[in-house]
């Protein structure tokens, strides 16, 4: 292990005595902490044994010993982005029925589904989305036969033979349109086959010790199967989170109704474009929200109410937002959503996010709600060494990751977009596969 005396004649140093060994330091960047703060000029993080043991400003000319020195150069250092909710290492051609397991078209199962089973480390949908910066994600499946999408799982993208840092981490529901047409081609129909669903899960609690308020007798009709119902336990207890898409404030409001009846419920919304309408009776309720990032235009009628401003009045209102990127496929766009929520500030009349907020909502807001509250999307002691290099300002469109660390390992970069990018670029027909040459 190298020692290294950094003064302020060459970079300024860290943290103070004892002197600590350290896996990686980075030295002289723009840093975000990303708790919603303004980055900070001339930090330094600290990352030992996979976790962030520093960041922030550190005192001039104290001594710290290093495996790797990185001196940033001024450029922007940030947590790992965090994206929720994806479809990420569930599908590597998604029009490919046999490499695509984003939905179960024709299985009796439903709530009982888990994302973790069907996970690819080495998909390049992974691999495309760790160079854009997102070093976790919360991955789901997408409801087909009905409004179950099944359990979702919290991911790291390093690429390695064990993705999955949760399993079962929630249960994913539709209570929009598209449950209602699974439900039977009603809303009604919809909240029907949740309660419905909810109780006979509650009948069964009692089985695992915990006193049960409602019993199904044997001749009482049930509509999911056992294996099923039993999924729904960890909901109705409380220790799963239930994450409901819906858009229109009428749905908003009937979801945020279900609590009453089922207290324990952890519910999260997803979608909410309309959720700026009743954005006061989310706040009041404390059920945070993931919401379409930048909806200006209805594309069905639960979406009549979209305005660029949702996220933006929701967040005054006091509604913990953490922002979704629209395609749960292709969540690398969240940072643009991010930016244009802050170049939302500048125009009159328009709701949008200052620049710490909306780093925030694309990193520990999300990582928050998950359930990685301090562990991810985060630059603090104890949080996961997730740390990314940026080219730029990340919440501008043209700034890329130079370089990414997940858990304080650094990232190849490389993925099929790259190697086909570096093989066409100048053009050469030499670089033509061999089959050309036929």
């Amino acid at each position: 292990m190298k020692r290294l005396l950094i003064t302020a004649a060459s970079v300024l140093a860290l943290t103070a005595s004892p002197a600590f060994a350290q896996d990686m330091v980075v030295t002289n960047a723009k840093l975000v902490i990303g708790d919603g703060g303004a980055p900070i000029e001339g930090g330094v993080v600290i990352v030992d044994d996979g976790k962030v043991v520093f960041a922030g400003v550190p005192t001039p000319g104290q001594t710290f010993s290093t495996d790797v020195l990185i001196d940033a150069g001024g450029a922007w250092v940030t947590p790992g982005l965090f994206a929720t909710v994806t479809t990420l290492g569930l599908a590597d051609v998604s029009a490919v029925d046999e490499s695509n397991d984003i939905t179960a078209r024709e299985t009796p199962f439903s709530a009982a589904l888990d994302a973790a089973t069907a996970i690819n480390p080495t998909s390049q949908h992974i691999l495309v989305h760790k160079a854009a910066g997102i070093t976790r994600a919360a991955t789901s499946m997408m409801p087909s036969g009905s409004i179950f999408a099944g359990q979702g799982a919290i991911i790291d993208l390093d690429g390695d033979a064990k993705p999955v840092m949760q399993a079962r981490a929630f249960q994913m529901i539709n209570l929009g349109e598209g449950g209602a047409d699974r439900a039977g081609g009603s809303r009604a129909a919809a909240h029907a086959l949740l309660r419905s669903a909810l109780r006979e899960a509650q009948a069964l609690v009692g089985k695992s010790g915990i006193p049960e308020t409602t019993e199904i007798g044997k001749d009482d009709e049930v509509f999911l199967s056992r294996f099923d119902a039993e999924a729904l336990v960890p909901v109705v207890t409380g220790k799963q989170k239930l994450y409901v898409a819906v858009e229109r404030m009428a749905d908003i409001r009937a979801v945020l109704a279900l609590k009453a009846e089922y207290p324990k419920l952890d519910l999260v919304l997803v979608g909410v474009t309309e959720g700026w309408l009743v954005a006061n009776e989310i706040a009041a309720a404390g059920v945070p929200v993931i919401a379409n990032g930048l909806n200006d235009l209805p594309e069905t009628f639960e979406q009549l109410g979209a305005t660029q401003s949702n996220a933006g009045r929701m967040a005054k209102a006091g509604v913990t937002v953490a922002i979704n990127a629209e395609s749960l496929q292709n969540p690398r766009r969240l940072q643009q959503v991010a930016g244009n929520l802050v170049a939302l500030t500048r125009i009159p009349g328009a709701s949008g996010m200052d620049w710490g907020k909306a780093f925030a909502a694309i990193s520990s807001v999300p990582a928050e709600i998950s359930g990685m509250g301090g562990k991810a999307g985060v630059l603090k002691p104890g949080a996961l060494g997730d740390v990314v290099m940026w080219s730029g300002d990340p919440l501008e469109v043209g700034s890329v990751p130079t370089k990414v660390f997940i858990a304080g390992v650094e990232q190849d970069l490389s993925n099929h977009q790259t190697r086909l990018r570096d093989r066409y670029i100048d053009l050469d027909e030499s670089d033509r596969p061999k089959a050309y040459d036929w």
